[in-house]
């Protein structure tokens, strides 16, 4: 993903969900948490976090740790020996955006699998995948990945459905892990309880500084000696944290059922990429966005949109794509392009019809500008 650093972000910011703001409750919890030093064990709130979070999502204990990339990256060390072998899908976060971490850090090998466009991969890829174990001259399969939501394919949800089959074509001691970081907006995405999207998996992770609107941190969750492992791999790689209950209080916020809780109104997120994509589908130039989203050249499918992500593409190359994301930002419209020639706009807390809007006629204008 191409990324620019500014120094003020744009008053209408879809490069991404990680954008958002703490809510004012969120900084009112803040401010008035209880807390004690995470590395001994005694921070109260983290404890309240962890146990919230593992509740939720239907498992023995959680972790909590800085960023969505740590939390993969201490799964994959808790479950892959150094020189273990990942089967992953091939255009996965854990892939292409972590800095190769699994190798550099973990000492693991990663085998990509190509994603359906709904985010899935074959189950009969995956098992054909698997590793001969007892030859010597392969690397031993010691963990599937799963991305839910798949960012790449529109952020589409991975169904309860497509995880009860992929276990049941895997041997019993070969983990999953699910790459959650935007897992709560599947569940929404989907109507199904969140618990319901990891129940076949062994451990997951899952973002509190996305569209959940706290400002920091991501939680791991797992049976309990995974988490034990995770925790070490935690401490390895400096993420330790004191009073971090500070930050694990936002996403107490954010995980509680009131009113003041950010998991429900993720369905309005969703409503508006909806509504982003019908304005953006009936402009000449913009177009399907190709890759894996839906086939390039194409009308721009408002359909394909189910959480909050839209994925689109800019008729004229390189060249009019990067004057169009110039155009949109001097109109103080943020977006951002991956490199194979999507551009992405997403939506999140603070982002309404009138934001929407505006977006969609700023595009109309930035597609004159660009050479429309």
């Amino acid at each position: 993903m191409s990324m620019s650093i500014a120094s003020i972000a744009p008053a209408i910011d879809l490069r991404s969900d990680t954008v958002t703001h703490p809510t004012p409750t969120m900084r009112e919890a803040m401010a008035h948490a209880p807390v004690g030093d995470d590395v001994f064990g005694d921070d109260p709130t983290i404890h309240e976090l962890e146990s919230r979070a593992a509740e939720l999502l239907g498992k023995e204990a959680a972790l909590f740790v800085p960023s969505g990339t740590m939390g993969n990256l201490v799964s994959v060390m808790a479950h892959v020996p150094r020189g273990g072998e990942i089967i992953a899908p091939a255009e996965s976060h854990i892939f292409n955006d972590e800095a190769a971490n699994y190798a550099v850090v973990a000492g693991a090998g990663l085998r990509p699998i190509a994603e359906t466009p709904d985010g899935e991969m074959p189950v009969e890829s995956v098992a054909d995948a698997i590793q001969d174990a007892e030859d010597p001259h392969c690397p031993i399969t010691s963990l599937v990945v799963v991305e839910n939501c798949h960012a790449h394919t529109m952020s589409r949800p991975i169904t309860p459905d497509y995880m009860a089959r992929l276990r049941a074509a895997l041997p019993a001691d070969l983990p999953i892990h699910v790459d959650g970081a935007r897992l709560f907006n599947a569940a929404v995405g989907l109507n199904v309880p969140v618990a319901d999207l990891v129940r076949d998996a062994d451990s997951a992770t899952f973002c509190l500084s996305k569209g959940l609107g706290a400002p920091v941190g991501s939680v791991v969750v797992g049976g309990a000696d995974f988490v034990w492992r995770a925790r070490r791999a935690r401490k390895l790689l400096g993420g330790g944290l004191r009073q971090a209950g500070v930050l694990a209080a936002a996403g107490l916020v954010a995980l509680s059922d009131g009113p003041d809780g950010t998991v429900a109104r993720l369905a309005d997120d969703h409503a508006m990429a909806v509504r982003l994509a019908e304005g953006l589908a009936d402009q000449n130039g913009i177009v399907s966005p190709g890759h894996l989203a839906q086939p390039s050249g194409e009308r721009l499918d408002p359909g394909r949109v189910t959480t909050n992500f839209v994925l689109f593409a800019v008729q004229g190359g390189r060249q009019r794509r990067t004057a169009y994301l110039e155009a949109l930002r001097a109109m103080d419209v943020g977006m951002v392009a991956y490199p194979h020639g999507q551009i992405r706009a997403v939506t999140h807390l603070g982002i309404g019809e009138s934001e929407i809007d505006a977006a969609i006629a700023a595009s109309a204008r930035a597609l004159q500008m660009s050479g429309g």
